[in-house]
Order: structure tokens, then sequence, then C-alpha cells
């Protein structure tokens, strides 16, 4: 037994992490292991049959009517232990499986409170790899853990006590001479396996990442001739894998020879030593042959505490990741007693200064724009000027130290969180569209639409005669990522949606960049005559986009450089007159060309 209790305690850190759970599905975890005790209590019946039919054979003493009894009873004990053997693996495996429901679920709304930040310092084959492979180990460990763990306890004591008080004491301790150096062996292997698991379990996620990325940058891949090229990086990273894996199938390979050497040394220990008491009379062949019996019994508890340190380690190994994962802090969170309503009214920055996390240089400094509930304001410049880190700003993506956003008089950081983006439509430059229908795509921020209220906001956004193109209409699923589409419509599709919400604020970072001028000026003219007294925010790189905005603010390095109404940046010998001008003669040469 010394070896069970050295095990347990190597062992108990990974379920004592997990004792909340067990609290919380204690009926199915006591009533499983109760139906593995009884079990084990089953199982010390046909040996003691087998002991009397020996011995009654031995003194020729056995009859027909005996022998149909212990027959009998030993099918009574095979039907018992059926039934009880489908119960616990309902209430253990059924518990575990319940266990990897509650942490992926825990997993998915963490990941949805995180920041962008965390996003950009987790990959997401990584993130992935915490909610398939760790949670699968942390959930085998619940149910084939607890399994082992109760199993190998249960019939290695009742076993051992039965031996020992009621067949021979002293041949029960020297059998059980090798256990203590089986439990130091096993529990050295548990601590390399816990190592070499964590260090296989990062591997696995760097190929889960590179897998992800490739699948979704194949066009590029192709279009680049890179295929052969990836096709030797995804090997080596497999190669690292494998290697990794066959590290840890070392250890592993470890456990079963070690217990079966242990064990084969028991067995010649009791033959040895119990041939002797047999010869001596100290002891019956009945009696031998049930204490052998037994000791054969003892062999799955031993293999079970062995595979018990492989599944623990695995699922420690997999639980600190997962733990460490979700321990993280979210940057954005609700202040105390923040305001639980939507914000509106005018939109006040007053930037200093803002600096993304980790970068040298302030991305924004010294802005300050005021725009008036129903205005819309413009906001252009080069590529990396700041656009659209002002506008996330606005959905408080990123907390500003150095200054401040107001809505209505009060800071967006009063607002509740949730609050504040309800009241924000944003259509992103990197759209997203998920592989279901168009209809749902559209109705994603509200799945109670009427088939009327989608269609109204497809024809806001102009995409309402492209959808009834298509072989099935608004039924139209449009696959991952909106492959199926153009980038035109896809933009279309993001507009609309965001139009859905009908939002007090609706921001649209270079959200018409892939469409025609024509369709642009359509889609500008419909939300100003469908967003009245509704504030909008426009970020492009085609000035006509801009051109009838309320208030236009060309950006440069992170500043504001030019502010004021179409007319009057041109009036000025700026930025945003030499590129409009260039823009339109653009336009003209194109037009010409057509």
């Amino acid at each position: 037994m010394c070896f069970l209790f050295y095990g347990g305690v190597v062992i108990l850190s990974i379920f004592r992490d997990l004792w909340w759970f067990f609290k919380k599905e204690k009926k199915s975890y006591i009533t499983g292991i109760a139906a593995l005790l009884l079990l084990a209590l089953l199982g010390l019946l046909p040996p003691y049959a087998i002991r009397h039919v020996v011995d009654q054979i031995a003194a020729g003493s056995l009859t027909v009517k005996d022998l149909l009894f212990w027959s009998v009873l030993c099918i009574g004990v095979g039907a018992a232990s059926y039934g009880l053997g489908y119960f616990w693996r309902i209430q253990l495996f059924g518990a575990a499986h319940r266990l990897g429901q509650l942490l992926r679920n825990q997993l998915y709304e963490h990941f949805t409170k995180m920041s962008p930040s965390f996003f950009h310092r987790h990959r997401t084959g990584d993130l992935m790899a915490h909610a398939t492979n760790d949670i699968q180990a942390i959930a085998t460990t619940a149910g084939e853990g607890v399994l082992t763990l109760a199993d190998s306890i249960s019939i290695g004591s009742v076993v051992i006590f039965t031996m020992a008080v009621f067949i021979d004491w002293k041949l029960t301790l020297i059998a059980l001479i090798p256990m203590p150096i089986m439990a130091w062996l096993t529990n050295y292997y548990g601590n390399l396996l816990h190592q070499r698991f964590h260090v296989a379990q990062e591997a696995f996620s760097d190929t889960n990442d590179k897998v992800q990325e490739n699948i979704s940058g194949m066009r590029v891949i192709k279009a680049f001739g890179q295929e052969e090229a990836e096709k030797k990086v995804f090997k080596e990273l497999l190669d690292d894998v494998v290697e990794k894996n066959i590290a840890v199938a070392k250890i592993d390979a470890l456990y079963d020879p070690t217990i079966i050497l242990c064990v084969g040394v028991s067995f010649f220990l009791t033959v040895a030593f119990g041939s002797v008491a047999v010869v001596d009379g100290t002891m019956t062949i009945g009696e031998l042959t049930q204490f052998t019996i037994y000791l054969g019994h003892l062999i799955w508890p031993m293999l079970a505490f062995g595979w018990l340190f492989n599944i623990v380690e695995r699922g420690r190994a997999s639980y600190d990741r997962v733990q460490k994962l979700l321990s993280m802090k979210p940057d954005i969170q609700d202040q105390v007693n923040a305001i639980d309503k939507l914000p509106t009214g005018d939109i006040q920055y007053q930037i200093r200064s803002f600096t993304y996390p980790g970068s040298p240089t302030p991305a924004l400094e010294d802005i300050g724009v005021s725009i008036r509930k129903g205005e819309t304001l413009g906001i252009v410049g080069k590529t990396g000027s700041g656009k659209t880190t002002f506008l996330r700003l606005l959905l408080r993506e990123f907390d500003i130290q150095d200054g401040v956003i107001r809505i209505g008089g009060c800071s967006i950081t009063d607002y509740k969180l949730h609050r504040l983006r309800e009241a924000i439509g944003y259509v992103p430059q990197e759209y997203v569209l998920f592989s279901m229908t168009i209809k749902e795509n559209i109705a994603f921020g509200r799945p109670d639409a009427t088939q009327e209220e989608v269609e109204e906001v497809a024809r806001i956004a102009c995409i309402h005669e492209d959808i009834l193109e298509f072989e099935h209409g608004y039924q139209t699923v449009v696959g991952e990522k909106g492959v199926t589409l153009s980038g035109g419509q896809k933009q279309r599709i993001s507009i609309a949606r965001a139009l859905l919400l009908d939002p007090e604020i609706l921001i649209l970072d270079d959200s018409l960049s892939a469409v025609d001028a024509k369709t642009e000026a359509s889609i500008l003219k419909a939300l100003r005559e469908n967003r009245a007294n509704k504030t909008t925010l426009i970020a492009a790189h085609r000035l006509s986009a801009v051109e009838l905005a309320d208030q236009i603010i060309v950006m440069d390095e992170g500043r504001i450089v030019e502010y004021g109404t179409h007319q009057e940046l041109m009036e000025n010998d700026g930025w945003y007159r030499d590129m409009y001008e260039r823009q339109q003669l653009e336009s003209l040469v194109l037009e010409g060309g057509a």
C-alpha cells in the first residue's frame, strides 16, 4: 500500500486544483466511486469460490451441489459487475464531459472580454490548442484519472486487506516488497513526463497556428508560388512535434515494463514462499491459489497507478496552460458604478497623447475635435496617419492615459463597456463575414430582425440587387470569411449589418474602398437620408467619400494638420486640396479611358 500513498501525494495537486468541480458534481462522483468500490468487493468472491473448490477437490469432497452453488455465485457476480460497470461510466465520464464543456465556455467567454492587445500577443492557433488538446487532457484527468485513482485504490486496498487478514499477512508483506521501488520510479517518470508534455503541447500549438495561418492565406501562398517553401516549413514544424512527442513516449513507455517487472518479482516471491508454507502445512493449496489470484487482481491497480501518473501529468501541464490564460485580466474593464445607459449626444476628443502598449512612439498627439450629435465627420490622411486609431479609441479598444473622449458630456470610460459598444455601429477595414447565410450575416447583431428589415438596410448599402442575383438570394451561404463574395459585396454586407443596429454613432473605417464611385455616391446619399440626427464618422482614402461631411480632419503622423469643411479645405493650399485635385484628375482619366 505504501506505493499507493506515496504516489497519491504526487498526484493530488491536479485533483486539488479541480476540487471546485468535484464539489459541483459531487453526486456523480460519489455514486460513481461507490459503484467502483462495490465492484471491488464483488471481485473478491470468485477467488474465494475457487479456493473452496480447489480445497474440496484436494480433499475429494466436491459435490455437484457445491459446484453448482459456486458457479451460480460467480455468474451472479458477473451480471452485477456488468450493471455496475455501465453505471460508473455514465457517472464519471459524463461528469468529465461536463468539465470540458464548462472550461471551453469559460475560455470562450474570456476571449470575448479580452482587448485587442491580448490577441496581438497570442496567436490564433495557440488559443485553439488551449481550447482543444489542453481541455481534452484536463477532461481525461477528471474522468479516466478519477476512475483510475479510485479503482486502483479501492481494488488495491480491498485485495491487500483480504490477503493480509484472511489468508497470510506475512506472505502479503513479502509479496509487496517491490512496491516502494515501483512508487519511486513512477514518481520520477511523472516529473519527467510533466516537463516533456508541456513542451510537446507548445510544439502542437505552433503547428496548429501554422495550419490556421496557411489555410487563411492559401490564395496568397499560391499567388506567390510559395507552396513548396511553406510545405518545407510545415514539415520542419511537424518533425519538431514528432520529436517532442517521441520524447514523451519514451518516458511513457517506461511505465508498463517497470510495473510488470515489479509484479513479476511479487509473483516469484509469492510462489516461492507460498510453496514453502504449503509444504509446512501452514497454508492450503486452495489458499495459495486464492492468494495468487488476488495478487493477479493487483496487477491492474499497479498498472493503473502508472497510467494514472501519465494521465495526471498531462492534465496538470494542460491545466497550468489554461489557468495561465484565464488568469489574464482584460485591459479594458468597467469602472465601479459605471453608467448603465446608451451614450448619446455630442462627441469631444481631447487627447494630448496616446501610445500603443509596447510602442516607443505616440500614435496620436494633440487631438482636439468636437462633433455635434447628427453631424458627419470625415477623417482623411495618408496610410499610417492615425485614422483607424482615432476611431478605435472611440470604441474603447484601448484606454487613453493622457486625454479623454466624451459622449454627451461624460467620458466614455464612465459608461458600461457593453452600453458604449451598443451605441456604435462599426464597419472595420478588415470586414469579417461568417460561414452562414447572407441574411444571418446581416442580422448578426439583431438575430430577431425580420426579412423586411434586413432587405431595407441591404438597399441602403446598395447590396440588395446583388443578393437577389444569387441562386438562393438571402439564404446563400457565403462561406468562411465570405470567400464566395467580392470585396465590394463583403464591404456592403458589413455596412448593412451595422445599419441594422440603427446605432447612435456609425463608424465607417475605409469601408467604401472596394466599391466604385457611383455605388459609393449612392450609399452616402442613402446614409444621409436615413441617418438624420445620428452621428457618422467616415475614414477614407478616397476624398469623394467625405466631400459632403459637416467637418473634415486631415491627419498626418498622428496629428491633425488640417480641419474644416470641404470648401474651406479646398481654399487652403494644403494636402487635402492637392490630393482631391489629383484624385479628380485620375477619375477623369479613367472615365476617358472607358
